[in-house]
């Protein structure tokens, strides 16, 4: 019996590999667990479609991020903080203050989690490159200007 494989079988297979398999094995198992479907020219056909589908939904995804990733390189972030007594700015500059600042600026929407620091927080004016990963292998890089007010 021929099985498309709708998941990885370990010692089997990779998802969408078409395997030869003992019925037993395949109706038992195989599709009753939910790892294959029975390989039929229509679930073949679907299977191709949807994985056309799925590679077209990625393509437009990876030209959404080059975009930001263009858009990122162009900006100078600049973010006003609070100085102290002696110069320094009073408290830090973290992820959430960047991804804020993105957001109302330049109306660009990233997680916190996907600014990248050296360090946990930025405390001190003056001009930093960070680097904003969108995912993909893609990692933006983003000039911040921190100034006091």
């Amino acid at each position: 019996m021929k099985v498309l494989l709708i998941k990885d079988v370990k010692s089997l297979g990779k998802k969408g590999e078409i395997k030869e398999v003992k019925e037993g094995y395949g109706q038992n198992f195989l599709i009753a667990k939910g790892f294959a479907l029975k390989a039929t020219d229509e679930v073949i056909k679907e299977w191709e479609k949807e994985q056309e589908e799925l590679k077209k939904r990625e393509q437009e995804e990876l030209e959404r991020l080059r975009k930001i990733e263009a858009e990122l390189s162009d900006i100078e972030l600049v973010i006003k903080k609070k100085l102290g007594a002696n110069g320094s700015l009073y408290g830090a500059v973290t992820k959430e203050d960047i991804a804020e600042a993105l957001q109302k600026d330049h109306g660009i929407t990233v997680d916190k989690k996907m600014v990248e620091l050296d360090k946990n927080a930025i405390k001190a004016t003056g001009i930093y490159e960070i680097t904003i990963k969108l995912g993909h292998g893609i990692h933006a890089p983003l000039k911040v200007n921190i100034v006091g007010e």
